[in-house]
């Protein structure tokens, strides 16, 4: 049995997308909102089995990932968060890379020598690497006009992709790769008026509205903390919002909060600061059910008696 296991956001869907395109295989396809990473535990792994592992923490999935590996099935697994210490296995062919300024849709792009440039460009606007996308984007030729369309394209992939369960999302990430999949370049999915691309525009209006009139709960020249409620729209929408935040005021980190259903915890988006991209991951890590990468990250369920420990924490790290 084939396995591809992603990441539902925008990084993760358009890193299959790419190996996808350009080798067609039969899979089952194991996704979930972006918040789920433990997916390599959703499977029965057998001998014989083949796993691509796209943008989900190695670190995160390595007991899982150890287990397929001892019971012989072969494991293509690239990302760029955090990944612990790599396991050394001749079943196992991993692309690691950490740096801040990538991600793993980048990587799947190396791999391929560029074959579906204008995708990885798309999911690197949509992982919120502007500064990297723009660069790549110039060295393409792309016009302004075009470099803005995958942005917001890359924007929308990813903002899909935030939400505590599936149904919080307008897409299954399933169903959203799978649609993508019909289009060799993303300037196809802009050209087809009939497209989801203008479903998630009119979506991500609607939720923005929302969330514009929200107003800060602390804001120092090191972070700025917003409460979100405890409802559908917000959580589709704070992952996107918090990027947004990052880039008009890049001296600054923000974390972005959503009370959860059972009203005792937060679910958690960090933002680093865009000019000082370093410690995000580090800092959610160092609190229960909190993990990420250097510059963006979260946790899953924070109690509210640390909120205050949490902005000091960030405070003392920026």
């Amino acid at each position: 049995m084939n396995y591809d296991i992603f990441n539902g956001d925008a990084d993760g869907i358009i890193a299959l997308l790419q190996l996808r395109l350009a080798s067609p295989l039969e899979s089952q396809l194991i996704t979930g909102v972006k918040r789920d990473i433990n997916l390599v535990t959703k499977i029965d792994v057998k001998p014989e089995d083949k796993l691509t592992v796209l943008d989900i923490s190695m670190e995160k999935n390595m007991v899982a990932l150890k287990l397929a590996l001892e019971s012989g099935a072969e494991v293509f697994y690239a990302d760029h968060h955090r990944s612990g210490e790599i396991p050394v296995h001749k079943n196992l062919s991993a692309h690691i890379d950490l740096d801040a300024n990538t991600c793993t849709a980048l990587i799947i792009d190396n791999l391929l020598g560029g074959q579906f440039h204008e995708w990885a460009i798309t999911a690197a606007y949509g992982d919120n690497l502007i500064a990297k996308a723009d660069e790549l984007a110039k060295a393409a030729g792309l016009s302004f006009v075009q470099k803005e369309q995958l942005k917001e394209l890359g924007t929308l992939i990813n903002y899909n992709g935030y939400g505590a369960t599936v149904e919080d999302l307008h897409f299954d990430p399933v169903d959203l790769y799978r649609t993508l999949l019909k289009y060799p370049s993303p300037f196809d999915v802009i050209t087809d008026k009939a497209s989801l691309f203008y479903q998630l525009q009119a979506a991500y209006k609607s939720d923005m509205d929302n969330v514009l009139t929200i107003k800060p709960q602390h804001k120092s020249e090191n972070l700025s903390l917003f409460e979100l409620p405890n409802e559908a729209w917000a959580r589709r929408v704070s992952g996107v919002y918090g990027n947004i935040l990052a880039n008009l005021l890049p001296n600054s980190a923000h974390a972005v909060l959503i009370e959860n259903a059972e009203a005792a915890t937060y679910m958690v988006s960090l933002r680093a600061p865009l000019n000082n991209k370093q410690g995000a991951g580090e800092i959610c890590s160092s609190f229960e059910t909190g993990g990420g990468r250097e510059a963006a990250a979260g946790i899953n369920a924070l109690p509210k008696a640390l909120v205050a420990e949490f902005i000091e924490v960030v405070e003392n790290k920026y």
